[in-house]
């Protein structure tokens, strides 16, 4: 295992990898190390990290040091020499009146090299115009040519989604683009829709192309003879984002059906005709391709049905306790409601304590046997068994019924 960092010398740039040199290094930190132009200065985009030595290609350079506000100051008057040295070459090559375009100069960490990039259509004779700016700028003169999209990378900019360039912001290398991805994804064939500001292909045709080869070879090809559960026809269009195809059946051709990809059988591929001595199976035979799904089985509720099927799921999930049914066989036996009444009751300070030793209960008559009061009886009857005024509010206080001959007790036995 070796350690290693990774270092980017421009922003959407590779990355590179270093020896720390027994350094640590965290994300974001400048450092100095030594390339094959020189001396740079890059930032540290992964820490110190430990991988195998199998996965690196060649051998590592070490960290020579990390970056100090110097040489950020150095680095910034890099830049105001690389705009004078951008004008001095820019009115050379009007002099010379060479066909190129320039794109960026750069100097070198160390000041002593400058490489100006630029484009151009074919080969250019470049040597009267090194001797000027060598004698203009008194340093090592490179001039490097590169592509279109070399120079939408540099300059950056928006693309047509409104994005900044992937090129310019996370793209390490660029990966081919051909016409075919375009068709494979059922695009326009403008070029002026499918190409990005460089003029050449988008490099996002590249990121969903995978899963469009993976949806193709699930999908008939278009003119295909196949069967469906209505009867045969012609596959007339395919949509591989929905796996849905559009078929022209031979008693109806003049209304295409929409079936999915599993509802349709294919009898010749890409033919377009009615193979020699086919016979069709049965309506019957043919019904068993339908796709049944239980969304589709199922009515279609309105948009105030199920806004209140979810009102009543949620006023279900508030409901108290003590108002939802209870089942019969959960339902607690009188003497163990009554038992669990009185413990609450003491357990709050409601009531005195029933008579006897400990904390033992009276016995309380069962309830099948209290005798209901008549419906009617005289005056002088209700005098006889005492002086009791009807308890209006009975149910009210039913809950804190007092043991042992309280407010609510039983009834006296005749």
């Amino acid at each position: 295992m070796t350690q290693i960092i990774a270092v980017r010398f421009k922003s959407g740039g590779k990355e590179y990898y270093f020896s720390p040199n027994g350094l640590n290094f965290e994300p974001g930190q400048g450092v100095i190390v030594e390339t094959s132009r020189g001396m740079e200065l890059g930032e540290c985009v992964k820490g110190n990290t430990m991988v195998d030595e199998t996965e690196l290609l060649a051998p590592l350079r070490p960290v020579v040091r990390a970056a100090t506000a110097e040489d950020y100051k150095t680095v910034e008057r890099n830049k105001e020499k690389e705009a004078k040295a951008f004008a001095i070459c820019q009115e050379k090559i009007a002099q010379h009146q060479l066909d190129m375009k320039l794109v960026e100069a750069e100097y070198s960490f160390e000041g002593n090299k400058v490489v100006f990039f630029f484009t151009s259509e074919g080969r250019v004779d470049f040597r009267a115009l090194v001797k000027d700016l060598a004698g203009a700028i008194h340093a090592r003169i490179e001039l490097r040519q590169i592509g279109v999209r070399d120079e939408a990378r540099m300059l950056g900019g928006l693309g047509i989604c409104g994005r900044p360039f992937c090129c310019s912001q996370f793209l390490e290398e660029f990966q081919p683009v051909s016409i075919k991805m375009a068709k494979t994804q059922n695009l326009s064939l403008n070029p002026t829709k499918i190409s990005g500001t460089c003029g050449r292909l988008m490099c996002c045709l590249k990121y969903e192309q995978d899963a469009y080869e993976d949806l193709v070879k699930r999908a008939p090809r278009m003119d295909s003879f196949v069967e469906t559960p209505d009867g045969v026809g012609t596959v007339s269009s395919v949509n591989l984002l929905r796996e849905k195809v559009n078929v022209r059946l031979e008693d109806d051709p003049e209304t295409p059906k929409c079936y999915h990809n599993c509802e349709i059988c294919v009898v010749r591929s890409g033919k377009g005709k009615r193979p020699e001595g086919y016979v069709a199976p049965p309506p019957e035979q043919l019904a068993k391709l339908r796709r049944v799904e239980e969304q589709e089985e199922q009515p279609r509720r309105q948009p105030e049905d199920r806004l209140s099927a979810a009102l009543a799921q949620v006023l279900s999930h508030d409901e108290p306790e003590q108002d939802k049914p209870v089942p019969e066989q959960d339902k607690p036996v009188p003497e163990q409601e009554e038992h669990r009444r009185r413990r609450r009751n003491r357990s709050r300070g409601r009531g005195p304590r029933p008579e006897g030793e400990g904390h033992k209960s009276v016995p309380q008559p069962k309830p099948e046997e209290k005798k209901p009061a008549p419906a009617q009886q005289p005056a002088g009857e209700q005098k006889a068994e005492g002086d009791k005024k009807p308890n209006r509010n009975r149910h009210r206080h039913r809950r804190y019924r007092k043991p042992g001959g309280g407010q609510g007790a039983a009834p006296a036995q005749e």
